[in-house]
């Protein structure tokens, strides 16, 4: 039930939006479940990789039967062999959370893209738009000189913005210096030139109350366990195969956004016979802890963040779910959302 800032109470106080973030495999997805059988709640996907379609087993979308029965919005709405950018997940995203506010209900969103919750949260900058030559001319000097070599280029020229960006963080990079070398103005100052203008997205904050929840293991030994433990089983579900039906489209490369994410880039390489099939599971399984790695840097500096403690079972599932569930509705219902989460 929903208070006087709800979206049916007809007051003028903002709508309520729920975040619940996370490093990957964490389990947002099967709390965000739980979370829709207690509250009368929408998801939405915020995962960079998922929106893509063709990819399913290597992002972890939820299956056939668990989409007819709790629907998940912006997940396989672009194919993968364009790039989409923080921009238009903007536009879609708040597209998607004004319709489930007005149908008198609560977007919950739900993903570990942090740079997505960031943008949203915060606002983004109307940027200059992709420039295929120069992304062209940049992508060679990292496969010439490698991605910390670019890294490096862009904190001589935008040392604030690279500073938040890993010198692994291949589109990062490449976009930060992409928008200098068009622009000519570093991105941290474009874009904070552009918000004290009035440019760009607004903050969603402006116009909804959000409650923010993160799932943070307790241990980082059993989150890489638990990441090894899903690498595998994502094998054995036909991740391979999956990669391969993308390789045999013929118009895909390893250089598109969606080919190069984790997992998906170390499976191209194999395939390409640049590594053996052990050296792969390796490098992706690395790959995806310092994925979680980074995530969890974002989550430590995160303001007004409701932190769940996260424990898992020696079989890598989780072993206080019930205790998370309850602490996530205790936090909701003392948030100024709720009056009675129980109903």
């Amino acid at each position: 039930m929903v208070d006087d800032v709800g979206v049916n109470s007809g007051v003028t106080q903002r709508p309520p939006v729920i975040f619940l973030m996370g490093p990957t495999a964490s389990g947002k997805t099967d709390l965000a479940i739980e979370l829709c059988k207690k509250l009368p709640c929408d998801i939405i996907s915020v995962d960079s990789s998922q929106v893509y379609r063709g990819m399913d087993v290597g992002t972890a979308k939820p299956d056939p039967g668990v989409l007819r029965e709790t629907p998940h919005r912006l997940i396989d709405i672009c194919d993968p062999g364009r790039a989409y950018s923080v921009g238009e997940f903007l536009g879609d995203a708040r597209r998607e959370i004004d319709q489930i506010s007005t149908a008198g209900r609560i977007p919950l969103l739900a993903g570990g893209t942090m740079l997505y919750f960031k943008a949203l949260r915060e606002g983004l900058a109307d940027l200059p738009p992709a420039n295929e030559k120069i992304r062209g001319e940049i992508e060679q000097q990292a496969v010439d000189k490698g991605w910390p070599f670019v890294h490096a280029l862009l904190a001589k020229v935008d040392p604030e913005g690279a500073a938040t960006i890993h010198p692994n963080h291949s589109q990062r990079i490449a976009r930060a210096f992409e928008v200098y070398r068009v622009s000519g103005l570093p991105l941290t100052q474009l874009i904070q030139q552009q918000l004290q203008k009035g440019c760009g997205v607004v903050p969603l904050e402006k116009d909804y109350r959000i409650v923010q929840l993160a799932l943070i293991p307790s241990e980082r030994a059993a989150l890489h366990k638990r990441i090894e433990q899903r690498f595998d089983l994502m094998l054995n579900q036909g991740f391979v195969d999956e990669v391969r039906a993308l390789r045999q489209r013929g118009d895909l490369t390893a250089n598109l956004p969606a080919v190069r994410a984790v997992g998906y880039r170390q499976i191209w390489a194999y395939l390409d016979g640049e590594c053996t099939y052990n050296e792969m599971c390796a490098r992706g399984v690395a790959a995806t802890r310092q994925l979680a790695k980074r995530q969890l840097t974002w989550l430590r500096g995160w303001n007004d963040l409701h932190r769940l403690a996260l424990d898992f079972t020696q079989d890598g599932g989780v072993d206080n779910t019930g205790k998370i569930l309850s602490q996530a509705l205790e936090i909701l219902q003392s948030s100024p959302i709720y009056k009675d989460v129980a109903g």
